[in-house]
């Protein structure tokens, strides 16, 4: 089992992802912070079901996961022992803006 580390830009993009729901109706904003605890749970699985980004994303060892009825995935970099959140990525906008958190 891999140590998951949520990094803080995802927790921001997480908060605010939440606020925006909250403020649109009540309860969707509620739902994906659940949904995205369970996909940190699924995180620190023995094998989580992760899918491998195309590119230099890709080759440096990010992939992602994709949120439940959410336009959202749960990008990490995968290492030995840990699993680093570096984004919560919303699926059209900004495309690949979280790749200068990758490390080299």
């Amino acid at each position: 089992m891999k140590n998951v580390k949520i990094g803080k830009d995802a927790a921001l993009e997480l908060e605010a992802a939440a606020a925006w729901y909250e403020d649109e109706q009540k309860g969707p904003g509620s739902r994906l912070v659940s949904n995205f605890e369970h996909a940190i749970r699924l995180l620190s699985e023995p094998h989580p079901p992760l899918t491998p980004l195309q590119g230099k994303a890709g080759k440096s060892g990010a992939k992602k996961l994709i949120l439940h009825k959410f336009p959202f995935s749960v990008i990490v970099y995968e290492m030995e022992h840990t699993i680093a959140v570096v984004a919560l990525a919303h699926h059209s906008r900004k495309p690949g803006y979280w790749k200068s958190r990758l490390a080299p």
